[in-house]
């Protein structure tokens, strides 16, 4: 009997601290020899997932409010350094934008066999310029490679941000001093091009083209602004010789270099791949621009536009762009690959006085 009544003793206080325990969890009573089954709830409640996502939500919002007060702190004591931090986190926000914008085209060119020359203007334009962009920042990475070189890269990279940074990290004032030093020495280029042009005009022996090519520089040299059907009218000058992409003298190539931001003191034979790259590139993008329609695109679309094809200037209004880049569309239209060197030289043609030549539609 009294076995008995210690043994009902006992199961019952196992019993009473085991409820005591789960009360704390779930208001329920525990049993131990109960079904594996009525716990499943519990454990699916209480998973380590959302555990996990909890924490993680919790990490997030905390480093978010110390960025806030650390960029408060910045603004507040130290304002032109705070430009610069603002600038490089904007900067890499939208180039991890871009990058992944740039992944997302290729995988779908190849995933559907699209190739570059068949991209929409805008998805083509991205291509091009984040290629030129990352070209531009592999020597700066190649510096920060070796230990403690980070701290020298940040150093020049404020002492010379339009050398070493690309576009992404420029501040809105750079960015339009830059873009007009970067023109400025563009247009430096152009009397040089026309005097190779003339020059290369006494190898022409039809003299009604040597005629023409002449006339044509001179209307330029002279302040005015040609026809279209007057450029047009000396194409087959420059697609085989003396002026075709690959029939070129060194000379007018190196010339005609920096009217696409590219250098010339290069070998011959890469300053001659390389225009014929870039030119192909161009008027690939003028096709995908024709047929998408220069009036959609958006203000800042159309002065990039003018911009890579030479035009660029404070005092040019919208209208003026548009019928610019329309003048500019009707020669690029009517050439063949073969004839890529003649869109080159159209920079020259067509931007060298506007807006203040005399337009002869």
């Amino acid at each position: 009997m009294a076995l008995s009544c210690s043994n009902l003793c006992s199961n019952l206080s196992l019993t009473r601290l085991c409820g005591l325990r789960t009360n704390r969890i779930s208001n329920g009573l525990y049993f131990p020899y109960g079904s594996c089954q009525s716990r499943l709830p519990l454990c699916r409640h209480y998973s380590s997932s959302k555990v996990r996502r909890g924490i993680g939500r919790y990490v997030a919002s905390s480093l978010q409010r110390v960025n806030t007060k650390y960029e408060g702190f910045l603004k507040r004591r130290f304002p032109r350094f705070y430009q610069l931090y603002h600038t490089f986190t904007e900067g890499f926000k939208l180039l991890f934008r871009d990058a992944k914008d740039v992944q997302r085209i290729k995988a779908k060119m190849f995933s559907d066999g699209v190739q570059f020359k068949d991209l929409p203007y805008r998805e083509m334009e991205k291509l091009r310029q984040f290629r030129r962009d990352m070209i531009k920042a592999v020597p700066l990475v190649v510096i920060s490679i070796p230990p403690f070189a980070n701290y020298l890269v940040f150093v020049l990279m404020y002492f010379f941000p339009r050398q070493l940074l690309i576009p992404h990290f420029w501040t809105p004032q750079q960015k339009e001093e830059f873009q007009g030093l970067y023109h400025s020495l563009r247009a430096q280029h152009h009397w040089s091009v026309l005097k190779g042009l003339e020059s290369t005009s006494q190898q022409v022996k039809d003299g009604q083209l040597q005629r023409r090519l002449k006339d044509l520089c001179a209307t330029v040299q002279s302040g005015a602004i040609p026809k279209v059907s007057e450029i047009l009218a000396v194409r087959s000058l420059f697609s085989g010789p003396p002026l075709g992409i690959k029939r070129m003298s060194v000379d007018q190539m190196r010339l005609v270099s920096p009217l696409l931001f590219l250098t010339p003191h290069l070998p011959g034979f890469l300053i001659g791949r390389r225009l014929n790259n870039h030119g192909l590139v161009l008027l690939q993008l003028d096709r995908a621009l024709s047929r998408l329609g220069p009036h959609q695109l958006s203000d800042s679309e159309l002065r990039k536009a003018c911009y890579v094809r030479g035009l660029h200037s404070n005092s040019v209004g919208i209208n003026q762009y548009r019928e610019w880049l329309s003048q500019w569309l009707q020669v690029s239209s009517s050439l063949k690959d073969s004839e890529v060197s003649l869109l080159l030289h159209s920079i020259v043609f067509l931007s060298a006085n506007y807006p203040k030549g005399a337009s002869r539609h």
